[in-house]
């Protein structure tokens, strides 16, 4: 964005005409969109993704919880994007022993200590890829 008024400015030498403030504010705006559209896609593929592929039993053998820190300093406009995250590792046989993970962030270490404990043993539902039975979905819908 700076680069574009740097540019607008060496151009010609002096202030910034409107149609140069108009020009950057339509690209901010494209900036912006596609950031939404982005976001819009990422949650879509996240509820459809592995959806339609068979199921089969698999059993939460590992929990684990990490901090994942922000590593992006903070300034006062933005919080800090730090959190905790808790992994579920699980195993299955299609029809080899297979395993996957599923990951979810909390705030505080103690929640998601508490979440992954509650799963460790449980037997639960993962969409296996038909095409390749070595990769997996546990869906947050199925746990």
């Amino acid at each position: 964005m700076t680069l574009l008024i740097a540019i607008f400015l060496i151009r010609g030498g002096g202030p910034i005409t409107l149609f140069g403030i108009i020009v950057v504010a339509l690209i901010a705006g494209a900036v912006m969109l596609e950031g939404v559209c982005q976001e819009m896609f990422r949650r879509w593929k996240k509820r459809t993704y592995g959806r339609s592929w068979p199921t089969v039993s698999a059993v939460v053998d590992v929990v684990s919880v990490a901090f994942i820190e922000d590593d992006i300093p903070s300034i006062r406009a933005y919080p800090n994007l730090s959190y905790y995250q808790a992994t579920l590792t699980y195993t299955y046989r299609n029809p080899e022993p297979q395993m996957g993970d599923f990951r979810k962030g909390f705030g505080s270490k103690e929640e998601a200590q508490s979440w992954a404990d509650s799963y460790k043993g449980e037997t639960v539902k993962v969409h296996v890829d038909p095409r390749d039975p070595t990769r997996s979905v546990l869906r947050e819908e199925d746990i």
